[in-house]
């Protein structure tokens, strides 16, 4: 199970989530089998606003889920046509919403969610 998390700066597991997918510079992506650590640019992080093509952003890479303080329906649409499910980040670091998540304790984005960018981080 692959789980990504949209980050400013990469600390490993100590990273703070970003507050908006589309905008990280880049990702975490924390493989909970192998229990590594893979960082990915934003490979479309100038992307017209509502035109976020997650699968661009990931460099095709697949993930199981996403982690992430702010997201639009777009891309919430897109992840979970892609069967990744998306999770608000409530845990300060990607240690405390994984710990979080193996705990059935994140809530899913619905996927009619839209981001009113107050307080979402979003630039």
């Amino acid at each position: 199970m692959k789980i990504c998390v949209p980050v400013e700066v990469n600390k490993g597991l100590e990273s703070k989530p970003y507050g908006h997918f589309g905008s990280a510079p880049m990702f975490v992506v924390y493989d909970l089998e192998k229990n590594e650590i893979t960082e990915l640019s934003n490979n479309d992080l100038h992307h017209e606003h509502g035109k976020c093509q997650p699968l661009k952003a990931l460099q095709g890479n697949i993930v199981d889920a996403v982690i992430v303080g702010g997201i639009g329906q777009g891309a919430i649409m897109k992840l979970n046509d892609m069967g990744v499910k998306v999770y608000k980040s409530q845990g300060e670091t990607i240690k405390e919403n994984l710990d979080l998540y193996k705990e059935n304790k994140l809530q899913e984005f619905p996927s009619n969610h839209t981001c009113s960018h107050d307080g979402c981080g979003h630039h």
